[in-house]
C-alpha cells in the first residue's frame, strides 16, 4: 500500500486529494502538513521536520512559502515529491531542479490530462500557424487565486514558443504601451472572479480567420486525480525531474 503525505492538507485542494486517496484501496494517507492544524483522519504537522513516520511520496498543494521545508524533508528522507503548487520564483525552480538530483520530483503547473492534450494541440498549431497568426492566451480563475498569470498559461505559452520559427516574447500588460502589436509577441491575459475553477483559451488570430482552442475545468477533482496518478508514477523512479507529458506517454 502506498503511504502518502498531503502537504497543504487543510486547504481546498488538500481535502480533495484526501477524498481521492480515501476511494483508492491501494493508498493510505500517512500524514498531512499544514500551518492550519485542524484535525484530519490522520496526524497533521505544522512543518515537515516534525514528521518522523514512514511515507512513500508527498503530494503538495500548498504554497511556494512551504517549498524550502518540503525540499529539505524530501532530500533528507529520500521521499519522492509531487509539486502541484504554482507561483514559484526562478530561484525556487532552481532549488527544485537541484533537489531532483537526489530524489524523484514531479512538477506540473496543471495536473489535468485534458490540459496536457490542449498543450500538445497548441504546440502543433503554433508550428503550422505561428508564421501567419497572432497568438493570445486568456486564462480565467476564481477570485482567491494569488498568482497571475497562472502556471498553466505559462506552460501553454512555453509550448507555443517552442514551436515558433522566431523568438517570441511574452506580453502581460499593454496599458503602459502605445504601439502596434509586435509580430513576435504572445499576449497573456488573466481574469480573476467568482468561483471559476479554471478556463484556458488560446487564440490564433490570422488574416480573415481565427482559430480558438479552449479547456474548461468543471471541478478541482481533475487536478487531484492527476496528482495521485503522478504519485503512483513516481514510485520506483530514479532521481530526476518528471512531468505530465512523461506520465501520459507511459
Amino acid at each position: 500500500m502506498m503511504k502518502v503525505i498531503i502537504s497543504g492538507c487543510n486547504g481546498f485542494m488538500g481535502r480533495v486529494v484526501e477524498d481521492i486517496c480515501a476511494k483508492d484501496a491501494d493508498i493510505c494517507v500517512a500524514a498531512g502538513f499544514d500551518v492550519n492544524l485542524a484535525e484530519r483522519p490522520y496526524p497533521v504537522f505544522a512543518t515537515p521536520a516534525n514528521f518522523t513516520g514512514e511515507a512513500d511520496v508527498v503530494i503538495d498543494f500548498s504554497s511556494p512559502k512551504a517549498l524550502d521545508g518540503l525540499l529539505r524533508f524530501a532530500v533528507e528522507r529520500n521521499i519522492p515529491l509531487v509539486l502541484a503548487t504554482t507561483g514559484y520564483s526562478d530561484e525556487q525552480i532552481a532549488d527544485i531542479v537541484a533537489a531532483s538530483k537526489t530524489v524523484p520530483v514531479f512538477r506540473s503547473g496543471n495536473m489535468s490530462l485534458g490540459i496536457n492534450v490542449l498543450i500538445d494541440l497548441v504546440k502543433r498549431s503554433a508550428a503550422v500557424l505561428g508564421e501567419t497568426s497572432d497568438i493570445e492566451i486568456i486564462e480565467r480563475h476564481h477570485n482567491r487565486k494569488v498568482d497571475a498569470p497562472s502556471g498553466t498559461a505559462l506552460m501553454i505559452a512555453d509550448a507555443a514558443k517552442s514551436a515558433l520559427p522566431y523568438e517570441a516574447e511574452y506580453c502581460y500588460d499593454r496599458q503602459s504601451r502605445r504601439m502596434a502589436r509586435p509580430k513576435n509577441e504572445i499576449g497573456i491575459s488573466s481574469v480573476r472572479g467568482g468561483t471559476i475553477v479554471g478556463v484556458h483559451e488560446v487564440v490564433f488570430a490570422g488574416r480573415d480567420e481565427v482559430i480558438e482552442i479552449r479547456h474548461t475545468a468543471m471541478s478541482r477533482e481533475i487536478f487531484a486525480v492527476g496528482a495521485v496518478k503522478a504519485a503512483k508514477f513516481l514510485l520506483e523512479k530514479a532521481p530526476g525531474m518528471y512531468n505530465m507529458e512523461q506520465l501520459v506517454a507511459e
